[in-house]
């Protein structure tokens, strides 16, 4: 089919145009769950479609279509280029000063077990087993199992020549517990489904979700029984499944070169991140080291071009913790004369690229788990968001954890509950004390990352190891 998509293309391509590409994307997505022993509805979502792209005397169209016929494709590439000259009239600037590529190149997700391998009866009977083995106490409530998996195949042609392939094999997992005693309620989950990879059904080992259920009811059960966080200004140890929320937040976000022109003050708020800032600003302690790497081959953002046709590649944001290098793509970077990364992305065939996050994440350092707690007079090891709050410039936050443990004189003295911090960004990751070495690392991912208008979610992977911050304000209560 899509050797057919490009000759039709070819065939339906004008002359003229300074530039046009054609963008196919073709998704399923499945979802199968357990809730308490019975099984849920089970979702199946097919889309697909294309979009059309077109520089023209200085102006820039989209069309997106269904139609993939050559009228279709023709149509759609007619609609773009009224567009692009309509948008030369107010643009900001000529698309013809862009340089765009017409890349050569494919990817495809390493899989070893593929979604397929497994009937859905046997998928079925290994979520009825994952669920009754969170059973263990009548004080849980409620719990769940369930796993998402979605086949995404993408093709981007170029009127140079350009042609990428790219296909990806996405799994996340999930499991949840609810415990809850008179008025009080807990809940433990295996990461919030921040486990998401790339990958086939290997991902379930490689995440241990076969081994977690019993652990994660226990520790509801322990949440009930445990006294709440502390408040007052101590240490924090972030663990990964917490830290890549706080990395999203307040470091991928804030960086994203489109809000910092201001594109999205009217709905995801602004940055307190300016362009004079790139190159001198003190975001954070010598230990931050953060990363836009799109070749973890695990990651759920990992990819080898964006949806502009750009080669994808390491990048330091952060260094040494100097900021040097926004999420900009090919659009931004031309707008703010500032060089970016290959992260112009869409959710889907309908939606344009935009700047977002893909792989965003925190190089390992050097400490122990152990050295890291044995540096804490006093503090909390936190896991697992449970809830957020930031404000519209991204710096102002508070988060809250489902499950901590409370540290003294460097030991782990027992299990906390309701465990929150708050900080100022320009400030929290100054407060970076020690960073985990690679056997605290862990590589995660988010299903669900919003922005834009029309409102685009997407997928992004987050890999770091834990991290100490200290004389951080913490609370107890509910989060």
């Amino acid at each position: 089919m899509l050797s057919t998509l490009e000759q039709r293309f070819q065939e339906a391509l004008p002359k003229g145009l300074s530039f046009c590409s054609l963008r196919y994307s073709s998704e399923c997505t499945n979802v199968v769950s357990v809730q308490k022993g019975v099984l849920q509805p089970i979702k199946e979502h097919d889309d697909h479609g294309l979009m059309v792209t077109v520089h023209h005397n200085g102006g820039l169209g989209y069309a997106a279509t269904i139609d993939d016929s050559v009228s279709g494709i023709r149509a759609a590439i007619e609609k773009a280029t009224k567009w692009a000259e309509h948008s030369a009239k107010h643009a900001l600037f000529s698309t013809e000063t862009i340089d765009l590529s017409h890349p050569v190149g494919s990817f495809r997700t390493p899989v070893q077990r593929e979604w397929g391998s497994l009937s859905l009866e046997q998928k079925i009977a290994m979520l009825h087993d994952v669920d009754a083995r969170l059973g263990i106490d009548e004080r849980i409530v409620d719990h769940s199992a369930s796993i998402m998996h979605v086949a995404h195949q993408s093709l981007y042609l170029t009127s140079g020549g350009g042609r990428v392939e790219q296909s990806f094999s996405l799994m996340a997992p999930d499991i949840n517990a609810v415990a809850n005693q008179g008025s009080q309620t807990q809940v433990r989950s295996f990461g919030s489904r921040g486990m998401s990879q790339q990958g086939g059904l290997e991902v379930l080992d490689r995440v241990r979700f076969l081994d977690a259920p019993e652990q994660i009811a226990q520790e509801a059960i322990a949440l009930l029984e445990a006294p709440n966080c502390p408040t007052g200004t101590m240490s924090v140890i972030l663990m990964p499944d917490q830290l890549m929320l706080q990395l999203h937040e307040s470091i991928g976000h804030p960086l994203e070169l489109d809000r910092i022109l201001g594109d999205e003050r009217n709905y995801a708020g602004t940055s307190f991140v300016t362009l004079d800032m790139f190159g001198s600003y003190q975001y954070g302690s010598s230990l931050l080291n953060v990363t836009f790497d799109p070749e973890q081959e695990r990651e759920f953002a990992t990819y080898a071009y964006d949806d502009h046709g750009t080669k994808a590649s390491k990048e330091f944001l952060i260094r040494n913790g100097i900021l040097e290098r926004p999420l900009g793509g090919t659009i931004s970077q031309k707008r703010a004369e500032i060089a970016g990364v290959a992260n112009s992305r869409s959710s889907s065939w309908n939606r344009p690229p935009i700047d977002r996050m893909a792989n965003i994440n925190i190089e390992p350092g050097e400490s122990t788990l152990d050295e890291l707690i044995s540096g804490v007079e006093r503090g909390i090891l936190m896991r697992t968001n449970k809830s957020w709050s930031i404000d519209d410039s991204r710096n102002k936050f508070q988060f809250g954890c489902e499950f901590g443990e409370y540290i003294e004189n460097g030991e782990i003295k027992h299990v906390v509950k309701n465990s929150n911090y708050k900080g100022i960004s320009a400030s929290f990751w100054r407060s970076l004390s020690g960073v985990g070495n690679g056997d605290t690392f862990e590589v995660l991912g988010t299903p669900h990352c919003g922005k834009g208008e029309p409102n685009q979610v997407i997928r992004v992977g987050h890999a770091t190891p834990a991290c100490r911050f200290d004389n951080i304000e913490t609370f107890g209560g509910a989060s």
